[in-house]
C-alpha cells in the first residue's frame, strides 16, 4: 500500500518568545490541513514530537493532547513521540507504518519546538546533554578528544565537559577525525556553510537569510576548531506538519499536489570503531530506505541532510553514498551539491542557516522536499526534480547519531 503526503506546512523559524508550543502547533497543523484541503473532523490519528517542553516548561507526558486538542482535534489516538533531533521524522515513520497497516487513512504529523527561553538560557543550554547518555559523558568526552588528535591549532576544549558546547565539540572531533583520515580541509566545511547561507537567501521562511562567502565563513568567531560560528546551526523555535494518507483517501483529496513517500529506512547506533565510518548508522539507514524505494544513490536528483554543524554535511553526503567515502569535502568544493550542481543539497539553507527546532527539523525537512517535487520552490527550485531524500539525525552515542532516519520521496503523476 503506497502512503502519501497530502498537505504539508511549516512556520517561519528563529527566535520567537512570545509565540507558545500551543500558537506553533496551531499555525502548522492548520497550514498543512489547508494545504491538505481537508477539516480536522478527516483526521484518524495524529503523531506529535517534541523535545524541549518537558524540560523547559515542565509540560511532560500529554504535549501532544495538549497542544493539538486546544485547535480542537480531538476524540482521535495522539502519540507522543520523542526522538532527540529525529523527534518528527521518527513520528512520521510511525504515522507510515499505521497507515501501511491499515489502521488509518488520514492522520497529521507534527513536530513543534521552542528553544529559545531568554530568562532559561542556561537552562536551555543544559538540556543539550539529555541528548547523549548522561551516564557516560564524562568517558565520551574524553573518548572524543583524543579522534583527532595532531590535527588543527586547537584541540577540544578539554576540562569539564559540563563548561562545553558539547554538541559542536562532538562535532569538531569527529570532523577533525575526518580531516585525519581523508585529508578534508576547515575550507571544504565553509564552502558547505558558505553554499547553505546562499541558498537561504532564496526561503522566505529561513532563520539567517544573508549570504555568506567561503571566507566570511571562515571569519566568524570559532566555536571548536575547525568550526566557526556559521558553520553551526543556531537556536531555534519553529514548528512544521504534514497530512499523510493512504491512496484510497488520496483518491478523494485529489492527487494533483500529493507527493509519495516512496520508502524510510531507520536504525540507531552501531556499536564500531570512530574509523569504520562504512558502518555508520546513517548508512545503514540509508540502505534499508534505498531497498525499500527500489532506488540508488544516483537515483536522487535533491536532498536535505541534518548539517547542525558543516562537517556533517560533508559526512553524510558520504553515508548517503552521493559521493565516495572521504570525497564530501571535494565533492562540495566543486559545486556539485550547490542549486544547479549535480545533486543539490540543502537547498532550504540547512540547518546552520534555515534553523533547527529540534523535533520539528526532520519534518522541515520534507517540507523543503515536497516543496520542490511540486515545482513550487520558486527561485530555489531543483529543475526537474523527481526523487528527493531526507537524512534527520537525532542525539549522539557513543561515535555517532543514536537515531537516523532516511526518507525516500517522489513526485507521482496526476
Amino acid at each position: 500500500m503506497d502512503v502519501f503526503i497530502a498537505g504539508i506546512a511549516q512556520t517561519p523559524l528563529g527566535r520567537h518568545p512570545d509565540t507558545s508550543v500551543k500558537e506553533l502547533a496551531r499555525q502548522a497543523v492548520g497550514g498543512a490541513l489547508r494545504d491538505a484541503g481537508v477539516d480536522l473532523g478527516s483526521i484518524d490519528a495524529a503523531w506529535f514530537a517534541n523535545v524541549r517542553q518537558g524540560q523547559m516548561e515542565g509540560q511532560n507526558s500529554i504535549r501532544g493532547q495538549c497542544a493539538l486538542t486546544a485547535m480542537g482535534l480531538g476524540g482521535i489516538p495522539i502519540f507522543n513521540v520523542e526522538n532527540a533531533c529525529a523527534s518528527s521524522s521518527s513520528a512520521l515513520y510511525q504515522a507510515y507504518a499505521a497507515i501501511k497497516a491499515g489502521l488509518h487513512d488520514i492522520v497529521v504529523v507534527a513536530g513543534v519546538e521552542k528553544m529559545y527561553y531568554p530568562e532559561k538560557r542556561q537552562a536551555m543550554m543544559e538540556a543539550f546533554f539529555g541528548g547523549t547518555d548522561v551516564h557516560e559523558m564524562q568517558s565520551t568526552w574524553a573518548g572524543l578528544q583524543r579522534i583527532g588528535d595532531g590535527i588543527g591549532p586547537q584541540q577540544a576544549a578539554g576540562g569539564d565537559w559540563r563548561q562545553q558546547s558539547f554538541f559542536m565539540d562532538v562535532y569538531a572531533a569527529l570532523a577533525r577525525m575526518h580531516m585525519k583520515l581523508y585529508g578534508t580541509t576547515q575550507a571544504h566545511y565553509a564552502h558547505a556553510a558558505a553554499k547553505n547561507h546562499g541558498h537561504s537567501a532564496l526561503n522566505p521562511l529561513a532563520q539567517y537569510r544573508t549570504p555568506m562567502s567561503v571566507q566570511e565563513v571562515l571569519d566568524t568567531p570559532l566555536i571548536a576548531w575547525p568550526l566557526t560560528r556559521a558553520m553551526c546551526a543556531p537556536i531555534s523555535d519553529g514548528a512544521a506538519a504534514a497530512v499523510v494518507c493512504s491512496e484510497k483517501a488520496l483518491d478523494r483529496i485529489g492527487r494533483a499536489r500529493a507527493v509519495r513517500i516512496r520508502g524510510m529506512g531507520v536504525s540507531s547506533t552501531v556499536d564500531r570503531a570512530p574509523e569504520a565510518l562504512e558502518s555508520h548508522c546513517v548508512t545503514l539507514a540509508a540502505t534499508r530506505a534505498y531497498g525499500a524505494a527500489g532506488i540508488a544513490a544516483r537515483d536522487i536528483d535533491v536532498v536535505e541532510v541534518h548539517d547542525a554543524s558543516s562537517f556533517a554535511e560533508v559526512l553524510q553526503i558520504e553515508n548517503l553514498g552521493l559521493c565516495a567515502r572521504g570525497e564530501g569535502g571535494p565533492y562540495t568544493a566543486s559545486g556539485a551539491t550547490t542549486l544547479g550542481g549535480e545533486c543539490p543539497v540543502n537547498v532550504s539553507g540547512g540547518l546552520v542557516s534555515k534553523g533547527h527546532p529540534i523535533a520539528a527539523t526532520g519534518i522541515i525537512q520534507l517540507h523543503e522536499l515536497v516543496t520542490q517535487l511540486r515545482g513550487e520552490a520558486g527561485p530555489r527550485q531543483v529543475q526537474g526534480a523527481r526523487i528527493a531524500v531526507a537524512e534527520n539525525g537525532g542525539g549522539f552515542l557513543r561515535v555517532e547519531d543514536a537515531a537516523a532516519v532516511v526518507t525516500v520521496l517522489d513526485r507521482i503523476q496526476p
